[in-house]
């Protein structure tokens, strides 16, 4: 009898199945068809600060106002408490808070809901999960844009000028961006799963806050200054913060910020791989 070598049925002989795509694969074309989505999740960063102040008058320049009244009283106490002259502390003290409190914090613990407050549209739509990352990252880069004002206004009143120097920040804000997407990823995936996580987190960035100089110069603790730079959060605050003060960064601050953001990536890049196919059932 003769049998057709061609035919795998009447051989016995299966082909392999094709090989599946890896999960680090599949969350790297994730985030690729996420960010040819900006324009999207632009509009959604947009439209979730609309309807946060749906009814309001003022809008959003209400988180202006409430900053700048914080910053004034804040300027006027401490000033005196760490004897300092207000016209060299006030410039520091607002662009610290500002790129705390609108920058890194509240980038920090709005990652923390990058998904679980999109639970509808990753249960309904088919659209990327980076889109929700982008979104949050949008949403946080809007509020800072509005709260930036105040510092400006703090170096237009006392006649202060960073210069040139102001260009170093640009490279820094770039950092900090790609930083934004793989935090939101990172903690988006990982309090999806672990719903206690977010009020430790929230804990945690309070403490963060005063072991951080934000509301007191390096300068201030003399020769123990080197200790700051086992405190993640104050190279990458530094990067930038010291060109809107009218300084350069030390190179010290951008090869830990550099490094931090390198673990980052890598991170959330490992988190969100293995992660993906299951969000949609942990929202």
């Amino acid at each position: 009898m003769m049998v057709s070598s061609g035919s795998s049925e009447h051989t016995g002989f299966t082909a392999p199945a094709p090989r599946t795509r890896s999960h680090v694969a599949t969350a790297c074309k994730d985030i690729a068809d996420g960010f040819r989505l900006w324009r999207l999740a632009a509009t959604l960063g947009w439209l979730d600060i609309r309807l946060q102040f749906s009814g309001s008058t003022l809008g959003p320049f209400w988180l202006t106002l409430t900053t700048a009244v914080m910053i004034g009283s804040m300027g006027l106490i401490y000033s005196q408490l760490f004897h300092l002259v207000l016209k060299d502390y006030l410039p520091y003290l607002s662009i610290s808070i500002i790129l705390w409190q609108t920058g890194l914090s509240a980038l920090i613990l709005e990652s923390c809901s990058t998904f679980t407050r999109a639970t509808e549209t990753l249960r309904s739509v088919n659209m990327p999960y980076t889109v929700q990352a982008l979104r949050t990252m949008m949403r946080c880069g809007i509020v800072f844009s509005y709260n930036l004002v105040v510092p400006v206004a703090v170096f237009l009143i006392f006649g202060i000028s960073p210069g040139t120097e102001v260009v170093l920040a640009l490279p820094a804000l770039l950092l900090w961006l790609v930083d934004s997407v793989a935090l939101c990823l990172l903690l988006g995936c990982a309090c999806a799963r672990f719903r206690d996580i977010p009020p430790i987190v929230g804990s945690v960035m309070q403490i963060i806050f005063y072991i951080t100089p934000i509301i007191w110069e390096p300068k201030q603790v003399g020769a123990h200054a080197w200790w700051l730079y086992f405190n993640p959060f104050y190279s990458l605050l530094e990067i930038v913060r010291r060109p809107f003060l009218g300084q350069s960064p030390t190179e010290t601050s951008w090869l830990i910020a550099g490094g931090i953001s390198a673990v980052f990536c890598l991170l959330a890049l490992f988190v969100f791989s293995r992660s993906r196919s299951k969000l949609a059932f942990w929202v």
